[in-house]
């Protein structure tokens, strides 16, 4: 079965508001209601993925904004590289803009958990996103990133750091070129945004084919392939592009897909593809 893909045009990325509660009644009915909305407003964290090959100022200051500007304390995981200086360069990069920076260690586990708990943003940077996780999670800490995150956390990463993010990642290229059904190298990742499947240095290594395969695969996610020196913000359901290229997302949502054996030719009618540039959105979830 041939596979046909349509190109369609950017979806809108709304603005959410937050929804006002008339409090009326008894003190216990008013106390109800104060805690449902607190529950209805508590939102995941801000997300900012960059697709490797340096990260542009405008990102920089984008991320910086998010973490507080000079209030805020920007927490460098460096683990996915095994460099000496791993993680001196992002402490650099964002030096300047925030009131602290700093690299997390993993040898004293506690002071670690201390340095996350106190920080208001997160920072990945590259190397291996398999190296990375498996770090985060031997050290017990993939989950208090996620249970932050999930209370508001910003987090941002490049390239393996970027990788890390999705639930289905992507940890290498595959042996041989082809769509195939599991062609796909993946594993865990952090699942901060697990309705997407991120790929980094998407355009210059020419890598369409492994997030086409993957996202056939998992056809309940989204692939988003992001250029070298380009990011997506993501929150509320949506992201915009910042940056200088381009961001490609594959959407099987209302496609029509095979499932063949492992191994099998991969076949998907309807799929969608969205080319992006900076300052375009798009919505891969509904608001609440």
């Amino acid at each position: 079965m041939k596979t046909t893909i349509s190109l369609l045009a950017v979806l809108p990325l709304l603005g959410w508001a937050a929804e006002s509660v008339a409090v009326e009644g008894d003190v216990g009915s008013a106390a109800g209601e104060s805690s449902a909305a607190r529950q209805r407003d508590r939102r995941p964290g801000p997300l900012v993925i960059v697709g490797g090959g340096g990260t542009p100022e405008s990102v920089r200051l984008q991320f910086a904004k998010l973490a507080g500007g000079k209030k805020g304390r920007i927490a460098v995981l460096p683990q996915a590289s095994s460099r000496e200086d791993r993680g001196v360069s992002s402490v650099k990069m964002f030096d300047a803009l925030a009131g602290q920076v700093y690299i997390v260690d993993l040898e004293d586990l506690q002071r670690a958990r201390e340095q996350i708990n106190s920080a208001t943003a997160v920072w990945f940077p590259g190397g291996s996103q398999l190296a990375l996780y498996d770090a985060l999670t031997k050290a017990g800490l993939a989950k208090l990133i996620r249970q932050r995150h999930a209370r508001g956390l910003a987090v941002g990463g490049t390239s393996a750091g970027a990788a890390v993010m999705s639930e289905i990642m992507i940890s290498s290229t595959p042996a041989k070129p082809g769509l195939r059904a599991g062609n796909t190298p993946n594993s865990r990742g952090l699942g901060l945004v697990p309705n997407l499947i991120i790929d980094q240095h998407f355009v210059r290594r020419r890598r369409l084919n492994r997030l086409v395969g993957i996202v056939l695969d998992q056809p309940g996610r989204i692939g988003v392939g992001i250029g070298e020196a380009t990011a997506i913000i993501v929150s509320n359901g949506g992201f915009r592009v910042m940056g200088k290229n381009s961001v490609v997302v594959i959407d099987p949502r209302g496609a029509r897909i095979e499932k063949p054996v492992t191994g099998g030719l991969q076949s998907a009618r309807g799929l969608q593809v969205h080319v992006l540039k900076a300052g375009q959105e798009f919505r891969f979830k509904q608001q609440d």
